[in-house]
Formats: structure tokens, C-alpha cells, sequence
């Protein structure tokens, strides 16, 4: 580019203009020429040029041509200090900003006031200069009959327009030119409250937040150039409300005319409104108010920073409030949960979250504390909640064990610090309960030790690495094999064998014990369809599975039918073994789960009978086959202590059920137990437990020995 061409024009009263244009190299337009062009402005009384600054941060005209003395009727140097928006007065504050925009030139119709106070209408197109500090208006009056003619076509345009829209359920406004409005339909006047006449022109922008007023500008400006846009915005109602709104604007052209814009509005505060109360149901406890679970961890989150501390978290969990349920009823428990949280949210520091765990249990969380503060804060706590409720008529006192634990360099994420905590619960009810524990790293690792194990059990059961042994039970009448007892063992790749007394309660207390009960269940099927296959009449008669007091439900049945179906067996060759203390948590349901195994053709026992606490005259309604004494009678006999072994038995006799006498040790024990009537023997001086393949083998030497 070559430098700017400069050119200086002549004006009347000495005053000049000084233009400066850029022209490309090989275009170069010559100095006299850029005069020429401006003189021909300057004394043209047919083309209407004033130019506007910023003066003192309002809008003057500084300078005028023969053409708008001529049209305006000002003199010149009326025309200098006369103010932009005296000019054109239907102009409010936004729209002359719309019309003196520093980006780019802008183009208006509108009545343009005279010396003589009439106005006449013209199209007045702004063109702002390079340095962004004046603008060059040029003046188009609109009198001709092509101008008045076309005027004519907009107003029918309008007229069809306000038919089509006002009755419409849509808030609607239009603007033929700028951001003056030529119609409302009565779906925005009822959004606003407020009459039509009080919104054309520039009156519905009094109806904007003043908040929100720049970007409804801004996307009004969009839409005069060509853009369908939307925004956000609240509108203020007469009355003084608020409404919230999508306004989405379109372009609209009127030949003649210019440029204006369609808007419709939608109002969403109702909608808006039901979402936070969504959120606030999602992330709230309903019966308190206060913060959920998941809004905790959300906080927590949002507050760990990985080695730093001052984080704390106190745990606590109301001690005995199971009992004012089952005393008091569940009600009085609601009012006591309540009496808590607001308790709770009294004591704690402004800032401290408060939030409901779950049932019982409650967690405060706090910043910037040490531990001597975050258990001091628990002892406030828990004076607080000793103080007497009223509930039912009675006076009750709501004591909490507390676990206290805050944040170390050893705590690498929100979710550890708040388990952590959970722990420390957990240590102080096992202390005797009403107590505020700190956190006890060796009870901290066992706990995680635990977890782990626990993730460790559910994979073993998916990848079915949990296998099973099979014991084989005799019968007293001729010492053969009459069926198994299908016994899980877990042999983990790094910790070597662990117990079933291990991993069989963890399975109960972690959710896994019906994934456990089912793989053992079906893998006891195809072992005996196995069995069946490779040893025909010689195969074990039946194998008892035994069934944990948390499958005793609905389920059962038809995943025993199904169990026994898909391994293509009989029903009978299945027995159940249910304990004592399941069958006494609910006898009426046990009785019908009981009852529907039956009909299928199983056959039931109870296992470790004698051991809990039982109605003996409810036995007699149980549909079971089966009695076993458990191993803790059978090894009294050892020291002479026969009475419950023959009491047991006797009972079984009596209700023509058979009994199973585990855990004989020692050939002495097998014939006393035969004696006293036993129907069948199992312990390790009969047989160990045995693997499929070597249970297989077993069983075809001892049934050549018997045949």
C-alpha cells in the first residue's frame, strides 16, 4: 500500500474538512479529484451531510453542508451546537447508540426535526471515521411518491402482521426499522403488565433489566444486520416482578423502509423455577433440609487439595434411635431427625456445612481447623444434642457417637477423608457408643484392608474363582455315601486360602452374598449333571447347598428351578440348608419361601438347629425334611455331654424329620451317635471335603466297595 492520499476541502466561514485516503499502488486517485468530490458535498443543496462528535460525552453536530441548512432550516451556527438527539428526537438512548456505532456505518428511517419543530421523515444512514471520534450523517428525505408508495406497502405489511399475531399465544414484537417497535400483540402486554400504547416505539426497552439491557442491545444490533439471534434477558412486569425470558430475535427487512427485526419472547422463570427445585430436591435431604449425600461429596470435592490439611470432617451417627422408632413410631423418629439437624445447624461455625448422610447418621464438615478445634466443635456438638426432646409425651435424649478425622498428606482424595471419618464413627460405637473418637490409623488400615478384600470378593465371584468341595455324608444303617454338602472355598492369588468365616459374612455385609449363593448353587448343578455323566449309577444321590438368611426371599425359588433346569436335573437331587436364625427373623415369609421350594421337589434342612433361640411349635408348620445337629453338640459328647445330641435327635424323631449329625471327629463319636439314632453322619473322620475330580474317584472305589 502506498501512504494515504491527503485532501483538504474549503468550507463556508473559513472552516475546512480534512479527509485522508488509503488507495492501493496501482490505483491512485489524484488529490484534485478527492477535492473536487468534496467540494461538490460541501455546496450541494440536494444531499443533506452534517457531522456529529463526542463533545463533553454527548453527541453535538460540528458541521454542516448547504444541502442540511437548506433541508433543516438552521442556520450554521445554530446547526454546530445543536445535540445529535435533538435532531432526531423519537431516538432513545439506546437506539442513537444503535445509530452512532463505532464498528460500522448504520442506517435508520425516522423523522428528523426541522428548526421549525415539524419533523420530516428521511432515511439516515451514519458512517463512522477511521479515528472512531466523528461520524458523517447524511440526511435522505423521504417525500417522493416511490418513498410514500412504498411506506404505503410497509403499513399493509404491519397491518397483516398485527392480524396474524394478536391473538397469537406467543409474546411477539415488530420492528419495521431500528428499535422502534410498530407493534406488540397482547400475549407480551399480559408478560409485562402494561398497555400497547406504553411500548411502541422505544417504550417496551423501559421493560429490560437494566442488567440485562447491553446484550438485548447488542443482539438487537445482530439482528439489523442480518442475524437470527436469542439471549436471556428479564423483563420487569409494571407491578414490579421479574420474569425470566428467551428472546429470540430475526431479521426483517421493509423495502423503503430499512431494517427492523421479529421478536418472540418465552418465559421461562415457572420453568426455571421447577428445575432449582429439582436440583435442590436432588441434592437435599427431603425430611431435613439440609445437604445430601451427594451434595457433601460435591463439597468436600470442591474444597480437598491433595498434601495440604485443615479439612475436617465429623461423623456422627444417633445412638439408640432405633428404638424410638420401634417405642414412639416413625413419626416421633421424623421430629427427633429434624430437632437434630436444627441442632446441628446451630452449634456449627457460620461456614461449616452441615449435611444428612443417611437414616441416622449426619456430617459436619469444616475449613481451616486442627483437630484439637474440629473435636472441640464435637464436644459442643454433643452437649448440645444431650439436651431433652419432647416426643410422644416422653423426654428423650439424643446421644450421637462421633468420629472426628482430619485431612493428612496421607489422604489423596475428597472420598478417603470422608470414609476416613466413617471409621472413626464406627471406632467410637464400638467403644460404647456416645463417645468422639479421632481417627485410629491401625483401625484406618484395617477398615481399607477391608475394602479391598471386599473388591477382591467381587471379582472372584464374576471370574467364578471361588470353588467349591464336597463332603460327603453316610448313612448310619450301613456306613455308605448318601449324598455331599457343597462347601465355598476361596483361595486368593496373594493371600493364600481365606476361611468362608471370612469371606462368607463379608459377602452378607457388602451386597455380594446373593452373587456367592447363586455360583455356588449353579456350580453344585453342573457338578452333579458331571457326576452323572462319568459315573452313571455310582454319582453322588444329592448335594445340600447351603443358604445364607439374605437369599431367603422371593428370589429363591425360581432361581433354584431354574438352576436345576438348566443343568437338565431332578429336583430332588438338591437339598437347602437354611439355619435356625434365618428362618426366625420372619417365620411367616420363611414359611413361604419354604413351602414354594417344596413344590418344586427339593428337599429342605436346618442347619446348626439348637443353636438360636426357636419356637418349637412353630417347627412343626416348617416343610422341612431335615434336622442337623450342629458340631458343638457333637464334640460335647467327647466329655460325656450327650443331652441336647439326644434331645435333638429324639425331637426329629418325634416330627418323622431325618438328622444329620456334621462335624464327628472320631470313630467313638460316629457310634454313640448311631446309637442315640442319628439317620446320618458327617466329619472329617468319615471323609474331608473333597474336589469334584477326586469327590468322582471317591465315590466309584467306595461304591465297588459296597455293591
Amino acid at each position: 500500500m502506498t501512504p494515504p492520499i491527503g485532501a483538504v476541502a474549503e468550507q463556508p466561514e473559513g472552516r475546512t474538512v480534512s479527509v485522508t485516503m488509503s488507495v492501493p499502488d496501482d490505483d491512485r486517485v489524484p488529490p484534485e479529484i478527492v477535492s473536487s468530490v468534496f467540494y461538490s458535498a460541501t455546496v450541494s443543496d440536494t444531499l443533506a451531510l452534517v457531522v456529529a462528535e463526542k463533545v463533553g460525552g454527548r453527541s453535538r453536530i460540528t458541521w454542516g453542508n448547504v444541502g442540511a441548512v437548506e433541508l433543516l432550516g438552521y442556520g450554521l451556527d445554530d446547526l454546530r451546537a445543536l445535540p445529535v438527539d435533538h435532531l432526531f428526537p423519537t431516538l432513545g438512548g439506546g437506539e442513537l447508540k444503535l445509530l452512532l456505532r463505532r464498528e460500522r456505518a448504520a442506517r435508520m428511517t425516522l423523522p428528523v426535526r426541522t428548526a421549525s419543530g415539524a419533523t420530516v421523515e428521511a432515511v439516515v444512514t451514519t458512517t463512522p471515521s477511521p479515528n472512531n471520534r466523528m461520524w458523517t450523517i447524511r440526511i435522505l428525505s423521504t417525500t417522493s411518491e416511490q418513498e410514500r408508495a412504498l411506506r404505503a406497502t410497509a403499513d399493509a405489511h404491519e397491518r397483516r402482521f398485527s392480524t396474524l399475531t394478536e391473538r397469537s399465544p406467543v409474546p411477539t414484537l415488530l420492528s419495521e426499522q431500528g428499535m422502534r417497535l410498530a407493534h406488540v400483540n397482547d400475549a407480551f402486554c399480559t408478560l409485562v403488565g402494561r398497555r400497547a400504547e406504553q411500548l411502541l416505539g422505544t417504550g417496551w426497552i423501559e421493560t429490560v433489566h437494566e442488567d440485562d439491557l447491553d446484550t438485548v442491545i447488542e443482539q438487537v444490533s445482530a439482528a439489523l444486520d442480518g442475524e437470527e439471534v436469542e439471549t436471556q434477558a428479564r423483563l420487569l412486569r409494571d407491578d414490579g416482578t421479574v420474569r425470566t425470558t428467551i428472546i429470540r430475535f430475526a431479521h426483517l427487512f421493509t423495502p423503503g423502509v430499512g431494517a427492523g427485526f421479529v421478536g418472540t419472547i418465552e418465559d421461562i422463570t415457572d420453568r426455571l423455577a421447577f428445575e432449582a427445585r429439582l436440583a435442590h430436591q436432588a441434592n437435599h435431604d427431603p425430611l431435613t433440609g439440609l445437604p445430601n449425600r451427594t451434595l457433601l461429596a460435591q463439597y468436600v470435592a470442591g474444597r480437598f487439595v491433595p498434601g495440604t490439611g485443615g479439612l475436617a470432617c465429623l461423623f456422627l451417627d444417633l445412638d439408640n434411635f432405633k428404638v424410638v422408632n420401634d417405642s414412639l413410631g416413625h413419626t416421633a423418629g421424623d421430629e427427633l431427625l429434624t430437632e437434630v439437624a436444627a441442632r446441628l445447624s446451630a452449634v456449627v461455625r457460620p461456614g461449616d456445612l452441615v449435611a444428612r448422610f443417611g437414616g441416622d447418621e449426619f456430617v459436619v464438615v469444616c475449613e481451616n481447623v486442627e483437630q484439637d478445634a474440629a473435636v472441640a466443635l464435637a464436644e459442643r456438638i454433643s452437649v448440645e444434642l444431650a439436651r431433652p426432646v419432647r416426643l410422644g409425651g416422653v423426654d428423650v435424649r439424643p446421644y450421637a457417637s462421633v468420629g472426628v478425622t482430619v485431612q493428612t498428606e496421607e489422604h489423596l482424595s475428597a472420598e478417603e477423608l470422608i470414609r476416613d471419618c466413617d471409621i472413626a464413627m464406627y471406632q467410637a460405637k464400638a467403644g460404647g457408643k456416645g463417645r468422639i473418637t479421632v481417627l485410629d490409623q491401625r483401625a484406618r488400615e484395617d477398615a481399607r484392608d477391608k475394602l479391598r478384600l471386599v473388591a477382591e470378593l467381587r471379582d472372584a465371584i464374576e471370574k467364578r474363582e471361588i470353588t467349591l468341595l464336597y463332603q460327603p455324608i453316610f448313612s448310619t444303617v450301613d456306613g455308605s455315601p448318601v449324598a455331599v454338602e457343597s462347601l465355598a472355598r476361596w483361595d486368593h492369588a496373594e493371600r493364600g486360602p481365606i476361611s468362608p468365616a471370612v469371606f462368607v459374612p463379608l459377602a452378607e455385609e457388602s451386597g455380594l452374598i446373593a452373587g456367592l449363593g447363586l455360583l455356588v448353587l449353579d456350580e453344585t448343578c453342573r457338578q452333579l449333571a458331571e457326576w452323572d455323566r462319568l459315573m452313571g449309577w455310582a454319582a453322588p444321590a444329592r448335594a445340600n447347598v447351603n443358604v445364607s438368611a439374605l437369599q431367603l426371599d422371593g428370589n429363591l425359588p425360581p432361581q433354584v428351578s431354574a438352576a436345576l433346569e438348566r443343568h437338565g436335573l431332578s429336583p430332588s437331587r438338591i437339598s437347602i440348608e437354611i439355619t435356625e436364625s434365618a428362618l426366625m427373623k420372619d417365620p411367616d415369609s420363611a414359611r413361604e419361601i419354604l413351602h414354594q421350594l417344596r413344590d418344586l421337589g427339593v428337599e429342605l434342612a436346618i442347619d446348626d438347629f439348637g443353636t438360636g433361640y426357636s419356637s418349637l411349635a412353630y417347627l412343626r408348620h416348617l416343610p422341612v425334611n431335615c434336622l442337623k445337629v450342629d458340631r458343638s453338640f457333637v464334640a460335647e459328647l467327647a466329655h460325656g455331654h450327650t443331652e441336647i445330641a439326644t434331645a435333638v435327635i429324639a425331637l426329629a424323631r418325634s416330627l418323622n424329620l431325618s438328622t444329620v449329625a456334621e462335624g464327628v471327629e472320631t470313630p467313638e463319636q460316629a457310634a454313640e451317635l448311631t446309637r442315640m439314632g442319628a439317620t446320618y453322619l458327617q466329619g472329617f473322620s468319615l471323609s474331608q471335603p473333597l474336589t469334584g475330580g477326586h469327590a468322582a474317584a471317591w465315590f466309584a472305589a467306595h461304591g465297588d466297595r459296597t455293591r
